[in-house]
């Protein structure tokens, strides 16, 4: 699965609409994406991982955190597909996604995802069969 998409109209097909404003929270995020990485904060003292970045971390409350790099792929936690621009500038968008992915890296990222392949993941077997009673 592909990460969300860059800023700017980078990789879409319409890219005519305005992209994010940068800002010191964000702009890790959006330069790992122009890198083809996806980078999340990670808290220094308990280890949890969150989207978006935040001041402290909302588990342990240590303040402050490290951008880390976690892998684009994950499982689809829930999507809907928009089949109606929101403004002009997103009609040549149209059909698109909009997903809640949890990540192999830890995280739950909401976003307009350029690409959403759904495959079934291995799970573990059920218990196993219990002996048959004693005769």
């Amino acid at each position: 699965m592909s990460a969300v998409e860059g800023p700017a109209g980078e990789g879409r097909r319409g890219g005519g609409r305005p992209g994010p404003q940068l800002d010191l929270d964000n702009e890790a995020y959006w330069e790992g994406l122009r890198r083809g990485a996806v980078v999340v904060q990670e808290c220094g003292a308990c280890g949890r991982r969150r989207f978006g970045r935040l001041g402290a971390c909302p588990h342990c409350g240590t303040p402050g955190g490290d951008d880390v790099e976690v892998s684009g792929e994950g499982t689809v936690y829930s999507f809907v597909r928009v089949h109606r621009a929101l403004t002009p500038a997103m009609a040549d968008d149209v059909p698109y996604a909009v997903a809640t992915v949890d990540l192999d890296g830890g995280v739950r990222m909401l976003g307009h995802w350029t690409e959403l392949r759904f495959a079934v993941r291995p799970e573990p077997d059920a218990a196993p069969e219990p002996d048959p009673a004693p005769r």
